[in-house]
């Protein structure tokens, strides 16, 4: 066996290098695909194999190919036993290849490995975090390196195997059939992904974190949970009754299926079979004997065997399972996604089968449980065998007689057999997701069909042979090419009654005859070309839906009409005859409405409406008195007014937000006593209606917004008259105080918003408001902490951005509290009993101390952020902020969103910076290095992204690459997902990404069709996604795809400020109301926080995020006219050594905490910039003066103080001051740290400068490095935990920490270095306080120089030492391909780096 030492020395590998390379093959196969071709004709060379103790030997395999000639591959077997769990074998690509190995690959870009896991490496592991786990102490592992010619007879040969299987995502295994090559399939899976270039992929063809998407396998693996599932047999005592006539006897017991099985021989299936149906039976317990069970039969002649196990887990196990299958109240067996390729032999006993489900395997026709012996099943009614990847279509359902259900979607069928006229009782038939573009003529004579599933096939109209099924009832056809509808074709289908058309391109709606066509009720026309309907035929019709198509005008006929959905179009009319009297849901938001039909009004039965997002001027008096609508929908329209009320209305909803609205009904709150929720934001409202005309209060009200209007503290003494009153929102108006006694009334107060005004204090009152869990104060003037911690219900309190000195908490807190937000507040002070009584807090925000420019010089941006979770009990946003990236020039700002997983969001969030600072070091070519950069994220998700996704934005800010000495500021953008960036430019919006959703984007929507996706009516990708690009979700792929958009705009002087938010951010406000917004704001941390503000008002009740980074580019910020000028002693002045990631200011180290880093400036300086101050020291925005030292010092009044002389400031009693960045709360050292992992330098003149505040102190692995206020610290004992693989952990069980302490030398793995990074249960980060004596390093005088020497070589510089710029080391050129390097590329400097990228498998 070749170990690690040996394959790394030449003379130690005995080989024999192939004379000639094979050429490129044309294709390999698609990775779920049993059909793969290869290019038998081509000659090959001969096999090289290298095992343990043997020569190289050349072998030859026969493969037969188009000409029959006998030709071979060139095959390189590397085997060696891997322990799996906390080692870090063959893991990084130096230990994994020897030397010649590296040379052969180098020959020919189609070469590389393929890695066969041994059956017993690991069962199909569910999706979940961290790595999989072994199902014995060691995995047997191969390495192959082979070609992308090379097939798996030529592998199978090699190792006389017998069969090779592949896993995708961790999910379903496939046997590979003998013609189709793993390499090519790996290529092209990575191709598809988004990967270009041919050495990049194969570069990441050769990763093992590649493991986690596409795994190869040389013996089935096993996976016992799901053998038993499928089957269950064993030898065990049996008797037969319930008397005692019977003896116990050994026998062989089966349970499969429906039925238990019992032979008459012991360890034999031979004779007389017994066989005991179960559904509807019982399984008992028996207690008078140990592990023993009591099966019986369900009817008049139940029959009853009583089973003895041996042991209590097969006790367990059978008991467990026989009560699964007794419960059923059909006879159904489910055995999908169980990786089958024929269904059980014993399963054939149960002859009372009558549902079977097979979806999600690889059934193949023949084999004993093979497709052809499904005929053996005599009472089968309903057989599901979609997604099997069958072909062709299985002739042998046809012989069934007995279906009435018969599934097959998703199996790549071109047409459908003759033979279906044989299955007369045939009901439902479902189709879909195949290649069909025609039907037999044969399917019109199945006259009981009622249900035809057709949709995303190819079909270009209705099949004509439908014409015949006299009893088809609904009609599926949606993701077809129809582009023309014929209304007489539906008048020739007489039963059907629901037609499905979404997504099919349809462009005209044509109607031959005037004749009314009375059987169809339900017509689905969503996401189409139309751009006029006439719909007046279908006089039946009662359920239409038209949404994003675009319609101008809509004719209906509204005899039966109940629902209307008609949003996102172009409608300005709507015509509709007779009065729709059962219509009782109308949808027309989104819409170019100028006025309302009469018929609105006119209909009795209208409970909902909604107008939102159109013209409209005025309501009409008649809607608001109607008598039957219950919810209004009228935001973002023209409305100035609203008409009185005459009379007493069941209105529970009202939405009147974004309109014109100076005054509301005076008799709304009187006339409307139903009324439950109403939101009236954004409006020019001075005062609210009363609540009654006498002081009796008879109104339900529950939720009221009346954020941004004009509001004065008179509206107080109105709020009283709703005693049910549970959320309000009274944001950004012009409230000075509010009433003490008005808000002591309000009891059943749940959630209460008071930001963005000038109120001074909370009333004390507060605190009877029992019920109040939500109080939201920032941006006010308060100077004083509320009493609200005496609430017993209190979770969330946001009082940032106030003017508050001092917080007087009482003892104990409330356990109820979970986050407290004090950022902002310049002149708060807390004591270190105070942190203390924090200390249970799940998040504490608290201002970072911020960091000064360079040389004092105003920063060109900076930065803040706003994140909420809303009504969500976890917040599944993350934020990324580096306000210095690379040569300290640049700037890295990112969102994430995880819609419902946060464990992805906080991945990317720890990871994705430094992935990109090293594909920046590969290529300079946007589109290159932001692609590489999402692709190999995605990549190092692991399992956690097999199953779970996120949205992700990028934005970079960097020079031109065409002039590494200056040149003009540029913004890179990629994204996936839903999460947006704008750019406000001359004060006007300017959208830098795109939407990658399938409803507003045209170009995925088509792609996914393509691929054969099932789309749902809700537009997501099989119903989990409506997104079509994502990091994670792999399991969805080739649908949604990892690969980005990307734009890069060239920044200018009119630029102020960029906004990144999510998905639920700008669905609420729009990307001009945003601009408008931050322009208002203070600083970009009060923009952020006013941006979630008011979209919660809006009614967003999901997680929230929002980053506004302030620009301040003047003209000499674009460009740069010279160099630095000579140092002062006359030498040349020293480069200003590049920031890494890790290293790089303004990083958000702690996830929900907001900040708003000011380089130059006070903390309340006003989002808009003013004219930079020239300093006789510098020269251009771009290259300021460079630090005096490392640490530098903060005035008080940007961070919250802790005393020094009542807390241990992490430093040692003798020492004279604190470290910036280190604080205490008496028992745990607080850090303020960076969440990424690069290399890092101390810089000239740290010692000197600790020697000053005390003695001075060389630790063995203690590194402490601060940039910008931020600080890291690497300790010993610390440093030696993180080297463990990350499949000691969970990425699921263990929440993320937001910062990560490790050595440059330990970050193999960005995310194996997040996961073992110190956690604290509080919320924020907690460092270990002080080294232990024992890992402190004492260095004699006479060996210092050497040791010096020793770290400078493993790529550390020593305390004290001047710190040389050293460039990136050089790097294999098989593993990093040359890539072009434009002038303007600067290489991150440091330390040489390793191999960071590389995951244990």
């Amino acid at each position: 066996m070749l170990t690690d030492e040996t394959m790394m020395e030449d003379e130690d590998i005995p080989a024999v290098l192939p004379t000639s390379s094979p050429k490129e093959p044309e294709n390999g196969g698609d990775v779920g695909d049993n059909n793969g071709r290869t290019r038998g004709d081509e000659p090959q060379p001969d096999a090289v194999v290298l095992q343990e103790g043997l020569q190289p030997t050349a072998a030859r395999s026969d493969r037969d190919g188009s000409c029959g000639a006998h030709v071979s591959t060139e095959i390189r077997v590397l085997k060696r036993n891997m322990r799996r769990m906390g080692s870090r074998g063959c893991a990084s690509r130096k230990t994994r290849f020897g030397s010649r190995e590296r040379d052969w690959l180098k020959g020919d870009t189609q070469r590389g490995c393929v890695c066969l896991y041994g059956g017993a490496a690991a069962d199909p592991q569910p999706a979940g975090p961290g790595p999989p786990a072994p199902s014995g102490p060691q995995a047997d592992l191969q390495m192959v390196l082979c070609s992308t010619s090379t097939t798996v007879e030529e592998l199978l040969a090699q190792r006389d195997g017998e069969a090779l299987y592949v896993q995708l995502h961790g999910d379903l295994l496939r046997r590979l059939g003998p013609s189709e090559r793993p390499l090519q399939m790996v290529f092209d899976y990575l191709s598809a992904l988004g990967f270009r270039e041919p050495a990049r992929v194969q570069q990441e063809a050769n990763n093992s974190d590649l493991s986690c998407m596409i795994r190869f396998y040389s013996e089935r693996p096993v996976n016992v949970d799901q053998r038993d599932r499928a089957l269950l047999r064993g030898v065990f005592s049996v008797r037969k009754g319930k008397t005692q006539l019977h003896k116990w006897a050994e026998r062989q017991v089966i349970l499969c299926g429906t039925c238990l099985t019992v032979a008459s021989v012991k360890d034999r299936e031979e004779g007389k079979m017994h066989i005991l149906p179960l559904v509807g039976g019982k399984v008992e317990e028996v207690r008078r004997r140990q592990h023993c069970l009591m099966f019986s039969s369900a009817g008049p002649q139940a029959q009853t065997y009583f089973v003895n196990f041996d042991s209590l887990a097969d006790y367990q196990r059978w008991h467990r399972q026989a009560s699964k299958v007794v419960s059923q109240t059909v006879c159904l067996v489910d055995l999908s996604c169980y990786n089958l390729e024929a269904v059980p032999e014993y399963l054939f006993y149960s002859q009372d089968i009558t549902h079977l489900n097979l979806r999600h395997n690889f059934m193949t026709p023949q084999g004993p449980g093979g497709l052809l012996n499904l005929p053996r099943f005599s009472q089968l009614k309903s057989l599901n065998l979609s997604h099997n990847r069958l072909g062709m279509f299985p002739e042998v359902v046809c012989e069934i007689l007995t279906l009435t259900e018969l599934n097959l979607s998703c199996n790549g069928l071109k047409a459908v057999s003759e033979q279906i006229a044989n299955l007369q009782s045939l009901q439902t038939l479902s189709l879909e997701g195949n290649d069909l573009s025609s039907l037999p003529e044969e399917l019109g004579g199945l006259s009981q069909l009622s249900s035809l599933g057709l949709s995303f096939n190819d079909f270009p109209q209705i099949p004509a042979v439908l014409r015949g099924l006299s009893g088809l009832e609904r009609l599926g056809m949606a993701g077809n090419r129809v582009e023309r509808l014929e209304l007489c074709v539906l008048a020739s289908m007489i039963r059907v009654k629901t037609v499905d058309l979404r997504l099919n391109g349809l462009r005209w709606v044509t109607s031959e005859s005037p004749e009314v066509i009375g059987h169809v009720t339900q017509l689905d026309l969503r996401d189409n070309g139309l751009a006029s309907l006439d719909l007046s035929p279908l006089g039946s019709l009662e359920t239409l839906h038209c949404q994003r198509n675009r319609l101008q005008t809509l004719t209906l006929s509204g005899l039966g009409l109940r629902t209307l959905q008609a949003a996102s179009n172009r409608l300005n009319m709507v015509n509709i005859y007779p009065v729709p009297n059962e219509l009782t849901d109308l949808d027309l938001s989104r819409n170019q409405l100028e006025y309302l039909p009469d018929w609105v009004c006119d209909s009795r039965k209208m409970e909902v409406l909604d107008l939102a997002h159109n013209a409209l001027t005025e309501l009409p008096s008649r809607l608001l008195n109607s008598m039957s609508l219950r919810r209004l929908l009228a935001g973002n329209n023209l409305l100035q007014a609203l008409p009185e009320l005459l009379d007493h209305v069941p209105l529970e909803a009202l939405d009147l937000q974004h309109n014109r609205l100076s005054r509301l009904p005076h008799s709304l709150f009187c006339k409307a006593l139903n009324l439950k929720y109403l939101n009236v934001s954004a409006n020019t409202l001075e005062t609210i209606p009363p609540s009654s005309q006498s002081e009796e209060s008879l109104s339900t009200l529950q939720e009221l917004y009346l954020t941004g209007n004009n509001l004065s503290e008179s509206v107080g003494g109105l709020l009283v008259g709703h005693p049910r009153l549970r959320v309000l929102h009274l944001a950004y108006n012009q409230l000075l105080s509010f009433p003490a006694s008005k808000l002591s009334r309000l009891e059943q107060l749940e959630e209460l918003n008071l930001s963005g005004n000038r109120l001074r204090s909370i009333p004390s009152t507060v605190a009877r408001c029992p019920r109040l869990h939500t109080l939201v104060a920032h941006s006010n003037l308060l100077s004083t902490f509320p009493e609200i911690l005496s609430l017993p219900e209190i979770k969330y309190v946001d009082l940032s951005g106030n003017e508050l000195s001092e917080v007087v908490l009482s003892d104990p807190l409330p356990p109820s509290l979970q986050e407290l937000d004090l950022t902002g507040n310049s002149s708060l002070v807390l004591e270190p009993k105070t942190l203390n009584l924090f200390s249970h807090i799940t998040t504490l925000k608290l201002d970072q101390r911020a960091a000064g420019g360079a040389g004092g010089a105003p920063a060109l941006w900076s930065h803040g952020y706003s994140e909420t979770s809303g009504q969500r009990n976890k917040l599944c946003v993350s934020v990324l902020a580096m306000d210095r990236f690379g040569d300290g020039l640049g700037a890295v700002y990112g969102l994430f969103d995880g819609d419902r997983n946060e464990e992805v969001p906080r991945l990317l969030q720890c990871t994705m910076g430094d992935v990109l600072s090293e594909e920046l070091q590969h290529s300079s070519v946007d589109r290159v290095y932001m692609s590489n950069t999402f692709l190999t994220s995605h990549r190092k998700l692991g399992m956690a992204g097999q199953k779970l996704g996120a949205s992700a934005l990028l934005c970079y800010i960097h020079r031109e690459p065409s002039d590494p000495g200056g040149g003009h500021l540029r913004l890179t953008v990629a994204n996936v997902g839903s999460c947006q960036a704008v750019l406000c430019r001359d004060g006007r919006p300017l959208v830098l990404s795109k939407v990658l959703t399938l409803e507003s984007c045209p170009e995925e929507m088509e792609r996914v069709k393509n691929g054969k996706s099932i789309i749902t009516e809700d537009n997501k990708v099989s119903g989990v996604t409506g997104c079509s690009r994502l990091l994670g979700c792999s399991y969805l792929s080739p649908w949604v795809l990892p690969d980005p958009w990307v734009h890069t705009e060239r920044l200018c002087s009119q630029d102020r400020f960029l906004i990144l938010g999510n998905r639920a951010l700008f669905q609420r406000v729009s990307p001009r109301e945003a601009v408008r917004t931050a322009q208002t704001a203070a600083d970009p941390a009060a923009a952020a926080r006013k941006l979630c503000s008011l979209a919660q008002s809006y009614g967003c009740r999901d997680n929230l995020g929002a980053l506004v980074v302030a620009l301040n580019l003047g003209e000499d910020s674009c460009t740069c006219c010279r160099p630095h000028p000579p140092a002062a002693d006359g030498g040349a002045a020293r480069a200003r050594p590049p920031l890494t990631p890790a290293a790089a200011a303004g990083g958000v180290s702690e996830p929900r905490t907001s900040e708003a880093v000011q380089r130059g400036g006070p903390p309340g300086s006003r989002l808009r910039p003013g004219p930079p101050t020239a300093r006789p020291e510098r020269l251009c925005s771009l290259h300021p003066a460079p630090p005096t030292g490392l640490f530098q010092r903060q005035p008080p009044s940007s961070a919250a103080l802790f005393p020094g002389g009542l807390s241990d400031n992490g430093l040692d009693s003798d020492d004279e001051g604190p470290l910036d960045g280190v604080t205490s709360n008496g028992r745990r050292l607080e850090v303020e740290a960076d969440i990424h992992c690069c290399a890092f330098q101390l810089r000239p003149g740290t010692a000197e400068r600790s020697a000053q505040r005390g003695k001075v102190r060389r630790q063995n692995s203690v590194v402490v490095s601060a940039t910008n206020g931020c600080l890291l610290a690497v300790c010993g004992r610390g440093g030696a935990g993180l080297r463990k693989s990350p499949s000691a952990s969970s990425l699921g069980a263990k929440k993320l920490p937001n910062g990560s302490v490790v050595a440059p030398q330990d970050s193999h793995n960005l995310i194996e270095v997040a996961l073992e990074a110190p956690r604290k249960k509080s919320g924020y980060f907690t460092a270990p306080a002080q080294p232990d004596p024992e890992d402190q390093l004492v260095v004699p005088p006479g060996l210092e120089q050497a040791v010096r020497e020793q770290l400078r070589a493993q790529g550390s510089v020593v305390p004290g030492a001047p710190g040389p710029s050293t460039a990136p080391a050089a790097r294999d050129p098989v593993w990093d391909p040359p890539h072009a390097r434009a002038p303007g590329l600067v290489p991150l400097a440091g330390p040489a780096r390793q191999e960071v990228y590389d995951t244990a498998l």
